[in-house]
């Protein structure tokens, strides 16, 4: 494969003047894990021959360019003619990269070999590592000052902004600050309501979630894009402008998160929610008090771990805490408090900080910036199109681009364990996974729109009511049973929740399903089959014949379909629980475990721990066959198409042909996967797949 090259192009508002190259391959993707990559613009894609050194590539990115707004393009021309040169603590910027392929201008920068280190060493400094801490924190600040004189505020940092090389010395990345920015305004973006004010419960929940993420924020800043988005703060009247001090809280923030764990954490929630929601001009005495209160907890916890010879860093850091911008020290005090732990002042002659003059009339503040919304705005509007599957000459589906070899897809991140149901309904996407909780994605754009939390037991299914009041209703292995509105805004609190007859014996809810009547079915560990009402959580029936714990079921046309770790399906009346048939007793034992259910019109599906299919039609058993070399963990039925996943790490599709008596299957194609698939849903001709590394994908037809 030849390389292409990469100018770095240093913008002004008309002129595009090449100023270096850097070269790596188009699509290989180890060559894409050595640089980080922001998403700037896009453009047109197809007509070309693999030969990136033509004018209509050149010309294209330029037309790319020269669509951006001038304050867009102002701030790519500003971080481009600051950054490709080696600055101090800074990844070197490499310029922009335009991806025929995926139709995509990118801002490239250098990436370090050794990455991010931070989340590995948390809380791990005690008295004798105050050296190690003293020579991090240095470069940390050396970073963020080499940013301050380029005329930037960061405004947001995140663990993974700061990179390691290989002489172990610390970087600070600029595209992960960028994409930490379009994290937290999407987080934002989802807290909020444009037009409605949010309460102490909104603000603890947001600080919360960014916190799990190890992404630091200052109020001025939070403040400001939520102003942005048309959200306001009850009680709160705060009007402290953006500064470059407000670098200074961030790095306070980091540092004692690193000395101190987890235990930062669950004190600044409380301190940063109480300073935004009662930080008026009323409550300005209660919110002294609070300040005061949280920086003797936070130097008491700076003491214990470094003891004595710490003080002044202590007090320099809570400085940077400080609610008013104007009152906190700037990151080159920081530093020289610090180095002051390695080097001794009177041996510390021939230092002297030069080139940063916080003015603070010329700063721009990254995170509130244009260039942080670029990627929402330009590149969201193509993957929205392609998504939606628009062709000129109609819709196309994702069975479509698999039989041509054209198949796009989409990530969703957020879990933190893995993924184990997945249901479509009410315009939206649910995940439920092993880390307690149940994500709520748009079916529009993709983003990530809530987080239903309360179980106190990994989330083993979910499924999904819509209906006049749609609901979204999530089972656990605790036996307990959460109904969410899914009406906006989404509450925190379930409307409803009750839970199964406690056993330690058995291991809870494995499988639901819901009726059009209005009833709720589980399928548990207990090896039962119960009916619940809707309306008021009640037990109406049970449905007992299963030797083993009931691993899947599904309910079509009056029937509910029960799969068990006992190998046999069994097939019940709705309309009084009586049992109707049993399929697969006289299957061999080696067929063993049944893992997924699917059923539409007289057809069921049913997969094995063995990586086998069989397909019942009216009953009768038509079809076996052995696609997979591993356990068959999920499978999704929609009319004739038919899609398996498995514990081989591949998604399979298949079309179902023939008539009662004779089935035809016919192998349409297979996705692999880097890792296990658990959850699978076929809607609206995309299909959506949950995996066991926590990651949800969306399969799409890709033009």
């Amino acid at each position: 494969m030849s390389p292409i090259s990469l100018s770095s192009l240093a913008l002004g508002p008309t002129s595009f003047i090449p100023t270096g190259k850097a070269t790596f391959s188009v699509d290989d993707t180890v060559e894409r894990d050595q640089v980080s990559l922001l998403p700037v613009g896009s453009f047109s894609s197809g007509g070309e021959d693999g030969s990136l050194f033509k004018a209509g590539y050149l010309v294209r990115v330029m037309d790319c360019l020269r669509e951006m707004k001038e304050e867009e393009r102002g701030e790519l021309g500003l971080v481009l003619r600051a950054f490709t040169k080696q600055n101090c603590r800074i990844c070197r910027v490499l310029g922009l990269w335009g991806d025929l392929g995926d139709g995509v201008l990118y801002l490239a920068s250098e990436k370090q070999k050794r990455g991010n280190f931070l989340d590995k060493n948390l809380g791990c400094f005690e008295k004798e590592g105050v050296f190690n801490f003293a020579l991090m924190g240095m470069e940390m600040c050396e970073a963020v000052i080499s940013l301050h004189k380029e005329g930037l505020i960061a405004g947001c940092l995140s663990f993974s902004c700061f990179q390691l090389d290989d002489f172990g010395h610390i970087y600070l990345d600029l595209i992960e600050v960028l994409l930490t920015g379009r994290g937290i305004q999407d987080v934002v973006a989802n807290v909020g309501f444009s037009g409605k004010k949010i309460g102490d419960g909104e603000i603890r929940m947001l600080f919360k979630d960014l916190l799990k993420r190890d992404v630091f924020v200052c109020p001025e800043v939070l403040l400001k894009l939520l102003e942005k988005e048309g959200t306001g703060v009850e009680c709160c009247s705060l009007k402290y402008p953006i500064r470059y001090s407000s670098d200074a809280w961030l790095l306070s923030c980091i540092l004692l998160r690193i000395v101190n764990g987890d235990v930062f954490s669950d004190e600044w929630v409380e301190y940063m929610c109480h300073i935004i929601v009662k930080g008026s001009e009323n409550s300005e005495i209660d919110c002294s008090s609070v300040y005061t209160s949280s920086m003797e907890k936070v130097s008491s916890l700076l003491g214990t771990k470094f003891g004595a010879e710490c003080v002044s860093l202590q007090q320099i850091l809570c400085k940077c805490l400080d609610l008013d911008p104007e009152s906190r020290s700037l990151v080159v005090d920081v530093w020289k408090c610090i180095r002051e732990l390695v080097i001794r002042p009177q041996f510390d002659k021939m230092v002297k900080l030069y080139g940063a003059s916080y003015d603070e009339n010329v700063g721009r503040c990254m995170v509130v910036g244009k260039l942080c919304l670029l990627s929402r705005e330009r590149t969201e509007t193509q993957e929205k199109d392609e998504l939606q599957g628009k062709e000129a000459n109609g819709a196309t589906d994702m069975v479509n681009g698999l039989t041509e070899g054209r198949i796009k897809w989409k990530d969703l991140q957020g879990h933190l364990d893995c993924v184990t149901g997945l249901a479509v309904g009410g315009g939206y996407l649910f995940s439920s996974s092993f880390d307690k909780s149940v994500k709520v994605w748009s079916l529009q754009d993709y983003s990530h729109v809530h987080t239903f939390r309360g179980h106190e037991h990994k989330v083993m299914a979910v499924v999904c009511v819509d209906e006049e009041q749609p609901l979204c209703i999530s089972g656990d292995s605790g036996g307990g049973i959460f109904l969410w509105s899914i009406n906006i805004p989404f509450g925190q609190e379930p409307l409803k929740k009750w839970y199964e007859e406690k056993d330690w014996r058995y291991s809870g809810i494995h499988a639901l399903a819901v009726s059009e009547n209005g009833y709720l079915y589980t399928g548990s560990g207990d090896k039962l089959i119960k009916e619940w009402s809707l309306r008021d959580g009640t037990l109406s029936g049970t449905m007992t014949g299963h030797k083993s714990v009931v691993s899947a079921i599904a309910v079509n046309n009056g029937v509910l379909y029960s799969g068990s770790w006992d190998g046999t399906v069994r097939l019940w009346s709705l309309s009084d629980h009586s049992l109707l048939t049993v399929l697969g007793e006289d299957m061999p034992r080696a067929v063993s475990t049944v893992l997924s259910l699917a059923a539409d019109q007289h057809t069921l599906i049913a997969t094995y721990e063995n990586g086998s299919v069989k397909i019942w039609r009216h009953d009768v058993l038509r079809k076996s066959m052995q696609i997979h070399n591993g356990a068959i963990f999920t499978v999704s039925l929609d009319g004739k198409w038919l899609f398996t996943g498995s514990w081989d790490r591949t998604i399979k599709a298949q079309e179902l042909a023939g008539d009662d008596v004779e089935v035809d299957v016919r192998h349409i194609g297979s996705i692999p996967c880097d890792s296990v698939i658990t959850a699978l849903s076929y809607s609206e001709g995309k299909l959506f797949v949950g995996f066991g590394d926590r990651t949800v994908k969306v399969y799409y037809h890709g033009k």
